[in-house]
């Protein structure tokens, strides 16, 4: 099993605000834009390109670090039920694995916050980022089993879901941020679940 980072691990509400303040605009701005460019199935990214036409996000991302302005991933980031969960299909015998569209930066804070998790991987470590099937396909090698005894858990139908599905592996839409809530009913017949918290997984996982 592997999980996707922002809004399926991690509430991503600190990191949207840190941009609005660097951008400066208020927080209602930035969640308003966010919601207008999710409703279009655009990037998330260009609700920040709203705000400053023409900005590259890495290099702006690389900028607030420089400045130190950009947040560190800290315990209360995570939602409440992922140790919980995390701890128990461990439990339960499962390989868990974390990875997703991040920088290294992230991947180390992860792996400090000493998850119950067996591998965490990045985007930026890999060299590659969904919905790229390159990826899924570093994620297919770097996972214990077939394809199809992969099951990816993610918030975003776009990113997670079809291009997981599309590699072979099962699906797990986590109805948790804007995307997950916006998009969940029109993916309930494609992704293998579609769950309302993590906490739903180990009895879905051991009954199936």
């Amino acid at each position: 099993m592997v999980f996707d980072v922002g809004e399926t691990l991690v509430d991503d509400t600190r990191e949207w605000r840190g941009w609005a303040d660097w951008l400066g605009v208020s927080l209602h701005t930035m969640s308003a834009l966010v919601g207008a460019v999710t409703a279009q199935g655009r990037d998330n990214a260009d609700a920040l390109r709203l705000v400053r036409p023409g900005l590259d996000v890495v290099e702006a991302r690389r900028a607030r670090v420089a400045a130190g302005h950009a947040l560190e991933l800290v315990e209360t980031d995570l939602y409440p039920d992922v140790r919980s969960v995390l701890e128990e299909l461990r439990r339960l015998g499962l390989w868990v694995g974390i990875a997703g569209n991040q920088t290294a930066r992230v991947g180390a804070r992860l792996r400090e916050l000493e998850l119950h998790a067996d591998e965490i991987a990045t985007s930026e470590e890999w060299g590659v980022a969904k919905p790229d099937s390159g990826f899924f396909g570093r994620l297919i090698e770097w996972a214990p089993g077939e394809p199809d005894d992969i099951v990816y858990v993610g918030d975003h139908p776009a990113n997670d879901v079809v291009p997981a599905r599309a590699a072979g592996l099962r699906t797990a839409l986590v109805r948790r941020g804007p995307w997950g809530h916006l998009w969940a009913d029109e993916f309930r017949g494609i992704a293998d679940w579609v769950v309302d918290g993590l906490a739903e997984l180990p009895r879905l996982l051991t009954s199936s």
